[in-house]
């Protein structure tokens, strides 16, 4: 693959046929990217995703895709308990790797498939497509400058409403169900871009009847006094808004901050407004696309300490609220 650095289009390969593979193949002509192969357990479906998006290849099997020596990228997008597997074994055929959040089920998996990657040489990042988007960098670069002070206070939500359903992979503990690896990893990144690690951590929340995780407040505390406060829900729909308060102002992150449209900045002297594009998952893609041209084993947008960091939080909120998968014994 050292021709990568040369320019020429960077070839993808996609594990995973589903609803969020879809939308990356969809953003996929971003930069200079193309989809050239697709495997699903279904090798119908796989074909249908390939003719949709323009994909040289389908297979229905994975490892076709992982042993294809014109795949310069392997992206995992099966559900949840898949994910170190196949990421390990992408790995280990030498393939670059972006996995879908989360990237495992747990921290433990995590730094094993990071570990793996970094042994072997191989670029390997969380698909958490929010911290590439412009706007939530640009919110990023205002409170670095001092813009509205020290940051005291972060707030983010991240609820849908989901009829329950037994079988539905948000209620199914063996497909890795439950409100806070599908949702809340999303605010507690965004928490953690302008607070870092928090010093305690607090969660109450409820369960499903299947045992997952329903609904889940967390608040995490520092040792400043700061503070963020994060929820995230299978049962009711909420307005996705985040903030971030300073001592001299604050930044609304509107109207969806998993992919915002825009920042409304509130100082002393008044409000303004930074107005952006949503760019979907293409900034992702362009983040990816720029490490590998650069040989970068890591993104700094996403890097592999925060990714572990992050699922130790969750599986710390998990066995504070009581919720186990099978896939861990």
């Amino acid at each position: 693959m050292s021709d990568i650095a040369s320019g020429r289009p960077i070839r993808w390969g996609f594990l995973g046929a589903g609803g969020i593979a879809a939308t990356m193949a969809g953003d996929l002509h971003h930069g200079n990217n193309v989809l050239h192969a697709v495997a699903a357990r279904d090798g119908d479906r796989a074909a249908a995703f390939a003719a949709r998006f323009g994909a040289s290849r389908s297979h229905g099997n994975y490892r076709a895709v992982i042993e294809d020596p014109d795949v310069d990228i392997v992206y995992v997008a099966t559900t949840h308990p898949f994910h170190r597997e196949q990421a390990l074994m992408a790995i280990a055929a030498g393939k670059p790797v972006l996995v879908e959040k989360p990237l495992t089920l747990n921290a433990a998996d995590a730094r094993q498939v990071l570990s793996a990657a970094r042994d072997k040489g191989v670029f390997a990042m969380e698909a958490v497509w929010m911290r590439a988007n412009p706007l939530i960098l640009r919110a990023q670069e205002l409170v670095g400058n001092g813009l509205i002070g020290d940051v005291v206070a972060v707030h983010a939500d991240f609820c849908i409403e989901v009829d329950f359903d037994p079988k539905h992979r948000l209620y199914d503990l063996a497909n890795g169900g439950g409100a806070l690896l599908d949702l809340g990893i999303y605010p507690m990144n965004f928490a953690w871009l302008f607070l870092g690690r928090p010093d305690t951590q607090q969660v109450l929340g409820t369960l499903s009847p299947t045992g997952s995780d329903a609904t889940a407040a967390i608040q995490w505390g520092y040792a400043s006094g700061a503070t963020a406060q994060m929820r995230c829900a299978t049962t009711a729909w909420t307005p996705g808004r985040a903030t971030i308060a300073g001592t001299l102002g604050s930044i609304s992150v509107e109207p969806w901050f998993v992919k915002p449209e825009r920042l409304v900045v509130t100082t002393g002297q008044g409000e303004s407004r930074v107005e952006g594009e949503e760019k979907g998952y293409g900034p992702q893609i362009e983040e990816v696309e720029r490490c590998l041209r650069q040989g970068l084993l890591q993104s700094p947008v996403a890097p592999h300490a925060d990714t572990i960091a992050i699922l130790e939080l969750i599986d710390q909120a998990r066995a504070d609220l009581g919720v186990r998968y099978p896939a861990e014994g």
